[in-house]
């Protein structure tokens, strides 16, 4: 049976809980609300499945691939699309094939007031609301076993996630034509609880309820910005407070800090991200600075939806080289203070993290001050 004994060695992806067929392992969040493996050893019949789907290992199956990735600047060719996604709305390009095919599409949605989880879509309105960053690991309880009843009803499934998502579904699924995965080139997910608190107290720090959360304000502050707005219905606020916390990587999953996938031999078929970068090769493409999307080729599967759904955008080969950035290149380890902030969180809460780690916090405050001094 599946034991995960350093939290480090599980990305949280289901897979092990999805291929139990007596429903012996349940996801069960730890205090900073990631999902990990927990057996019932009365249901367990040790079988050994649950150890044998696990894709996060240096032995994830890329046996499809192409030797090496191909590399496109992408961006959609309706501008209400760019303007309403986050880079170049690549995504919905691909995506609108396969739901014009009659498939279904899964993705980053919202349920429960801002709680991410992964949902499925059949229409381009449903579709719509897996647009834009969601900088929170998101819930897969259930999904695996619904694409492959999709797979069995004979639909094609176009599956979007992040890299360690993507793998353990292929793992759990297998070679399967109809599905297409999608990955993103990831940073690494933070604490689902922590987001939630942060909600919270946005709510109760205005009195209102938040109607609209978006990680990354496209439409204020431009795309190449990382500030996140919350509105309340008549009023906004903006700020860069839970995506400073982000890019810290202090409550960032443990996996992350060993991520299996930080180089090109991708586990999707297609892999999607802003082209940071994108002045070196195809600077035309953004002119506008309105977002562009970095769109890598990885298999003969995702080439034919490439082809297929190309006409729906503009884009520019570019050389693998030009494309690289360093999430594709190295696994970044977490901030040094990560096993300090999750005893902090789970010992004083969420204002004593944004009081001392946070922008205008304590630490912050003492690294300005040292930063004088130094001068």
């Amino acid at each position: 049976m599946i034991q995960i004994n350093n939290p480090a060695d599980c990305c949280g992806c289901t897979a092990c809980a999805s291929i139990c067929a007596h429903d012996a392992i349940t996801m069960k969040p730890d205090a900073l609300g990631f999902l990990y493996p927990e057996v019932d050893k009365d249901k367990c019949v040790d079988c050994g499945l649950c150890e044998k789907v696990c894709a996060f290992n240096d032995h994830y199956d890329t046996s499809l691939n192409l030797e090496k990735p191909l590399a496109y600047g992408a961006r959609h060719k309706d501008m209400n699309e760019v303007e309403t996604s986050r880079s170049g709305a690549a995504f919905i390009a691909i995506s609108d094939y396969i739901l014009e095919q009659g498939g279904v599409v899964y993705g980053a949605g919202y349920t429960d007031h801002f709680r991410v989880v992964h949902k499925r879509a059949t229409t381009k309105e449903e579709r719509d609301e897996f647009k834009g960053s969601k900088y929170v690991q998101s819930d897969m309880t259930g999904v695996f076993r619904q694409v492959k009843k999709d797979l069995r009803d004979g639909l094609t499934v176009l599956f979007s996630g992040t890299p360690c998502q993507t793998a353990g579904l292929k793992s759990y699924i297998g070679k399967n034509l109809k599905l297409i995965l999608v990955d993103i080139i990831c940073d690494g997910v933070p604490s689902p609880r922590f987001f939630a608190d942060y909600i919270k107290y946005l709510e109760h720090k205005y009195n209102h309820s938040i109607s609209v959360f978006l990680f990354r304000d496209k439409a204020k502050f431009g795309w190449a910005s990382h500030n996140e707005t919350a509105s309340f219905g008549e009023f906004e606020i903006s700020s860069y407070k839970y995506t400073y916390i982000f890019n810290k990587r202090i409550l960032t999953r443990d996996s992350c800090g060993v991520c299996k996938y930080t180089n090109l031999r991708r586990p999707s078929d297609i892999t999607l991200a802003d082209f940071w970068g994108y002045e070196r090769s195809c600077s035309s493409l953004n002119n506008d600075n309105k977002g562009i999307s970095l769109l890598l080729v990885n298999t003969d599967k995702g080439k034919q939806l490439f082809n297929d759904a190309k006409e729906k955008m503009i884009t520019q080969k570019v050389e693998i080289e030009e494309a690289l950035q360093p999430n594709l290149i190295n696994t970044h380890p977490l901030n040094e203070m990560a096993k300090q902030c999750k005893l902090h969180y789970q010992k004083y809460g969420f204002r004593f993290i944004f009081l001392f780690y946070g922008q205008t916090g304590l630490l912050s405050l003492l690294k300005k001050i040292k930063d004088k001094f130094k001068r």
